[in-house]
């Protein structure tokens, strides 16, 4: 699909980053983004986010892990990954033979641990246009301490994953309110755009056991009852900015979704959840946004992006 879809043009810019449209995956809802390959083509899309790594192989959370809700799902995965260098050696590759623009997610339970993630990244091919990095996963063991609950912590692990040596995105919790001061922290620190934003907090308790039943007992909520929460989130995030490039994340499952980020003035927009329904879900999304431009007369996606502040 070319960048311009009939008389719109959906190139988006992130910082250095210049992608043919701003629909991307979400970071952990398309596995490795090779897997796709068998749903869309993943070089129709802006990029593939891959599943966050670690420096090291990570086993994740005990089952079970993940449990459908009236609007969504919580998850409690926990980052289970290949690392790093496993990555670069088995997965990248298939991915990158699809034509695909890729964005590294990585993770640490340590600023030194995050640093390392990126320095074992400083080699990989150009295929990798970016490293986000994922400060705000509610996944892991502690979540009282969450890197991107804190302005000087988001700002240590943002600097540490220079050492990838690429662009820096740098993915928010939307579980604080000091949101839009987070994110100034990561801009200063050099992040070129920042996620807004990552699951929402959430429990689910089984009634005959009595206990909670996720393994892990907390998880992550995401999905279509998150999209109010996470919009307004990104409306915050751009009114405390400017224009500085964001991407949206949090129940896109239509182009009328994306839409709603853009307008709140996110730059892309990440498709997650929806993947798990349908796996043609990016594809189909960044089709429907072309339609609904052309219906309205929109000839430049920029025309779009914050325009709800007036």
């Amino acid at each position: 699909m070319s960048r311009r879809y009939a008389t719109v043009d959906l190139t988006t810019r992130l910082g250095s980053v210049v992608l043919p449209n701003p629909v991307l995956t979400a970071s952990g809802t398309a596995g490795h983004g090779h897997e796709l390959a068998d749903h869309l083509d993943p070089a129709e899309l802006g990029a593939v986010v891959v599943k966050s790594l670690h420096a090291e192989p990570w086993v994740g959370n005990p089952a079970p892990r993940v449990h459908a809700t009236p609007a969504g799902m919580v998850n409690s995965v926990g980052l289970q990954g290949p690392g790093v260098e496993a990555w670069l050696e088995h997965d990248l590759p298939g991915l990158a033979a699809t034509g695909a623009r890729v964005v590294a997610s990585i993770w640490g339970r340590t600023v030194e641990e995050f640093a390392r993630a990126a320095e074992l990244l400083a080699d990989a091919p150009d295929v990798v246009v970016a490293v986000e990095i994922n400060a705000s996963c509610p996944n892991l063991e502690d979540r009282r301490a969450l890197f991107a609950h804190s302005s000087s912590a988001t700002t240590e692990v943002v600097d540490a994953a220079g050492a990838a040596q690429r662009p820096r995105w740098a993915k928010l919790s939307p579980n604080t309110a000091e949101l839009p001061d987070i994110a100034a922290a990561a801009i200063a620190a050099g992040a070129e755009a920042v996620t807004v934003a990552n699951t929402v907090l959430g429990m689910v308790i089984d009634t005959e056991t009595r206990r909670p039943l996720l393994g892990a007992g907390r998880g992550g909520l995401s999905g279509p009852a998150i999209r109010p929460v996470a919009v307004r989130a990104v409306f915050d995030t751009r009114e405390a900015l400017g224009d500085f490039p964001i991407i949206g994340v949090g129940g896109v499952a239509s182009a009328e979704d994306a839409v709603q980020f853009l307008l709140a003035g996110a730059t892309a927009v990440q498709v997650g959840t929806a993947i798990f329904a349908d796996p043609r879900a990016p594809a189909r999304i960044l089709r429907d946004l072309g339609r609904w431009c052309d219906r309205r007369g929109v000839v430049r996606l920029e025309e779009l992006i914050g325009a709800a502040h007036g």
